[in-house]
């Protein structure tokens, strides 16, 4: 409407000067206010036309603003979404935790004697494993509980779960202890541990720590088993790093954590809630 209004204006003016021209006004002049007021006009339409721009800039200004408000939205919904999965996922996570550690009281309280329990081991089988902890160094024999421990390193190279040659004898002297006199009818459980290192090259054998403990103690026992103690005596299982015996802050240290220990048991021993009692 801006428009028609200076239209007319344009109009009136050059009426008015198209009658001032005829009472006397030079051409000149009158051509002179023709062409300003054409520039006006001119200049006006500009005017309305950047107008016109900067509204339809304002129109997409806010669309994209609307948009960002609801993408805004959107994210806020997802992050709600993923807290809330977060939430329930360490809450189970917090069950599981529980429950891991529920059972490893049970497993160790039903397999593995208190350590201020006296040794299962007649003072003959104690005798022959403290002679076998004097032969092999790394070979640790404790009399009260008659727990013996197997530096890893002594049995494996790192990384590996395959018994190193020079180990088989020493497993073969151990089986012929517990294959002799009253130890014939003690069971055994055997127990791998790793240090904290990760696994280098992990395989599909052992791909984590939790698989070399495993397979460490299954070769042990499986050489046992060569050496003649029978399967039923026998029980393997692998803590990974769970439980080392000192801080892992060195080289040593962490050779030290390195191991596999063989648990004496008495042959009435409940093995993973199993009772041999129960067997009619």
């Amino acid at each position: 409407m801006n428009w028609i209004r200076f239209s007319f204006f344009c109009c009136c003016c050059a009426l008015a000067l198209t009658q001032v021209a005829c009472n006397g006004m030079p051409r000149r002049q009158l051509r002179m206010s023709q062409q300003r007021a054409m520039r006006l006009y001119a200049e006006n339409q500009e005017l309305l036309n950047e107008s016109s721009n900067l509204a339809m800039q304002a129109h997409q200004y806010e669309q994209s603003m609307n948009a960002m408000a609801q993408q805004q939205h959107l994210m806020e919904q997802q992050l709600a979404n993923m807290k809330n999965n977060l939430d329930i996922a360490n809450n189970r996570l917090v069950n599981l935790q529980g429950e891991r550690g529920e059972l490893h009281n049970r497993y160790k309280n039903l397999l593995i004697r208190s350590r201020a329990g006296d040794s299962p081991l007649s003072e003959e089988a104690t005798r022959r494993f403290q002679e076998l902890a004097r032969k092999y160094p790394d070979f640790e024999f404790d009399p009260i509980t008659g727990v013996s421990k197997f530096h890893a390193d002594i049995l494996f190279s790192s990384g590996k779960a395959n018994l190193r040659e020079s180990a088989v004898p020493l497993l073969r002297d151990l089986a012929a202890i517990m294959n002799d006199g009253s130890a014939r009818s003690l069971n055994m459980l055997i127990v791998g541990h790793t240090d904290d290192q990760p696994i280098q090259n992990a395989g599909a054998n052992h791909p984590t720590n939790w698989h070399l403990s495993t397979n460490r103690a299954n070769s042990v026992l499986l050489t046992l088993k060569e050496a003649g103690i029978a399967d039923h005596r026998m029980g393997a299982a692998g803590y990974g790093d769970t439980q080392p015996i000192v801080t892992n802050a060195s080289s040593h240290a962490r050779q030290r954590n390195r191991r596999v220990e063989i648990f004496v048991l008495a042959p009435d021993a409940v093995i993973a809630g199993w009772d041999p009692r129960h067997i009619r």
